[in-house]
């Protein structure tokens, strides 16, 4: 899969004026995201079907319905039942499905393959690029598979699973793998799987990694977990209740002030001619037309 969710410049350069019209900003809608730059992903349990219509009309780039870790074993088969038949009547999500080494894998794959409202799996427990690779392969090789690192093995072979074929973005499962570690929550503690995921991705050529969930309901502390997450590089956030999306949302995302500097810095390179004038110029360029981007998909606009 194709890494940089960004892209060149010059196709969103012919939206500065169409930008720079619309200066006041605008109230929020839900809007589809192209997974390669999606923000929050809702993890959904597969044993609530009575929640997915709801869940799926969320304020969540990105809904994932799980079968892995929110289902007891003895609930798969139903939850598993459940998901599909809500994505074969029309309903569109990505589905967190069991590790390869369980009993569950192989048939949680024989059930999604070939279902075409399936936006895609996030693999639980990733351990190797090969796995990641015979679920691809599984599901007919045109399914993108988000690889959830969980572990110190899944992580020591972070950049063998980013570079599988099928791999889509990585996730971090922070929470066994703090378990796995014996780890603890703090962000210094984090900074090291943290990173290694994000060079990962780089060395991949995949979109940003995806950061694990906030636990607790505390809006503060999701914002302050955000902000980390986005001071790491990562550029999406796991949430396990729909109203933490709006939050994640906002914080990885350019503010209206820093798309203003953007169109301003692109305008006047455009201005001169393109032409570079020191050493600043380059990584100033790419950043600007970073923000440009994600303001055009995210629909912010600049002030004044």
């Amino acid at each position: 899969m194709s890494a940089d969710p960004y892209g060149s410049g010059a196709e969103v350069l012919e939206a500065e004026d169409d930008l720079r019209s619309l200066i006041t900003p605008r109230p929020a809608r839900h809007r589809a995201v192209d997974p390669a730059i999606a923000r929050s992903w809702l993890l959904v349990p597969g044993t609530r079907p009575d929640s997915f219509d709801d869940m799926a009309a969320s304020r969540a780039d990105a809904v994932v319905l799980d079968i892995e870790d929110a289902v007891d074993p003895s609930n798969k088969p139903q939850a598993r039942q459940d998901v599909t038949d809500w994505l074969r009547g029309g309903g569109r999500a990505w589905v967190r499905v069991n590790d390869a080494l369980s009993p569950f894998w192989g048939e949680d794959l024989a059930a999604l393959a070939g279902i075409p409202t399936l936006l895609g799996i996030m693999l639980a427990k990733t351990e190797s690029a090969d796995q990641v690779t015979s679920s691809f392969d599984r599901l007919g090789g045109n399914v993108p598979v988000v690889a959830l690192v969980e572990s110190a093995l899944g992580m020591e072979d972070a950049a063998h699973i980013a570079r599988a074929r099928g791999a889509f973005r990585l996730a971090f499962g922070s929470g066994d793998f703090r378990r796995d570690t014996g780890m603890s929550a703090d962000a210094e503690a984090m900074a090291y799987p943290r990173a290694r995921l994000v060079v990962a991705s780089r060395v991949g050529d995949l979109p940003g990694p995806i950061d694990g969930p906030t636990v607790g309901n505390s809006m503060p502390t999701l914002r302050e977990h955000s902000a980390i997450t986005v001071s790491m590089g990562m550029t999406g956030k796991l949430c396990l209740a729909a109203e933490q999306a709006p939050v994640i949302n906002e914080v990885i995302c350019p503010t209206p002030s820093e798309v203003l500097w953007a169109l301003d810095f692109l305008a006047d390179f455009e201005g001169r001619g393109r032409v570079v004038r020191d050493g600043s110029d380059l990584p100033r360029l790419g950043r600007a037309q970073k923000i440009e981007k994600l303001a055009l998909a995210f629909g912010v606009h600049p002030t004044s």
